[in-house]
């Protein structure tokens, strides 16, 4: 059994993949629970937020271009 770690380095110790969602089995199941609430009702307020993002946007685009104009003229 001698030589195995310079063989395991020839070919480079890898560190092990990580997974984009690691899995949720063996947690807690009223954390899981309540996780699956938190989720359904993030989503209540979401079309709210992007409203109220694109009003901030076309009226940041309309001051810039009066800001343009007053500066060319």
């Amino acid at each position: 059994m001698h030589n195995q770690s310079r063989k395991q380095h020839r070919n480079g110790i890898k560190k092990p993949r990580s997974q984009r969602y690691e899995s949720l089995k063996g947690v807690d199941p009223t954390f899981l629970r309540n996780m699956r609430f938190a989720k359904k009702h993030n989503k209540k307020g979401l079309k709210k937020m992007q409203a109220n993002n694109a009003k901030a946007i076309s009226a940041q685009a309309l001051f810039t271009r009066i800001d343009i104009k007053l500066n060319i003229h």
